[in-house]
């Protein structure tokens, strides 16, 4: 059975392999206008002059079931609301992909897993996704105030599925914010990000 979960492992990681043309840090981050689970729609230039979290997620992928499993996503962006960060979730599996919601099954998830994103986007075609160069699940990209992208790349430094080594890690994302709200640079701006390939 290990032996198996490893092959899977392995499977999803040589699934993200795909390249795309990725937003640029330092860059104005790339604006979208898409729809959410809510049923709104969700345009990024609207939350300029407030720091924003982009998550590629996926509902079949061991390397976000090792993030949301523990609760260790949702005190993440539990705090970042707490901060004043918005914070968006990316689903832009396919239809008929593993992984796809449609709003109504996204809506459900946020529920199921007591999850805090702000909202989550539906991006069935990819667009958002294509946009960014997203490329696994999770894809992590964080905005500044100014709307310029400031980090991206992998939510930690350990690239495993295994919940037990979040605490060893560095973690990216809060790294990044917590140097972005102190005034400073991020000093880990880019990292080769690790997971599940989206499954456009």
């Amino acid at each position: 059975m290990k032996i198996f979960h490893i092959a899977l492992v392995g499977a999803f990681l040589l699934a993200g392999t795909q390249a795309f043309a990725a937003a640029t840090v330092g860059e104005s981050a790339p604006d979208f206008t898409a729809s959410g689970a809510s049923g709104k729609d969700v345009r990024l230039s609207d939350y300029k002059g407030k720091f924003v979290v982009l998550e590629w997620t996926s509902t079949e992928c061991p390397f976000v079931h090792k993030w949301y499993n523990g609760g260790d996503m949702q005190k993440l962006q539990k705090k970042a609301a707490e901060d004043g960060v918005v914070w968006l979730s990316v689903d832009s599996s396919a239809p008929g992909k593993p992984g796809y919601l449609d709003a109504k099954a996204a809506a459900e998830w946020i529920k199921e897993e007591a999850a805090a994103p702000a909202e989550v986007i539906i991006d069935a075609k990819g667009e958002v996704g294509h946009l960014y160069g997203a490329t696994t699940t999770p894809h992590m990209f964080v905005i500044d105030k100014e709307g310029k992208l400031a980090y991206a790349g992998a939510i930690d430094s350990i690239a495993s599925a295994e919940a037990v080594d979040i605490p060893k890690a560095t973690n990216y994302v809060q790294q990044a914010l917590d140097e972005l709200k102190a005034g400073k640079f991020v000093s880990v701006a880019t990292t080769k990000s690790y997971g599940c390939g989206v499954k456009y």
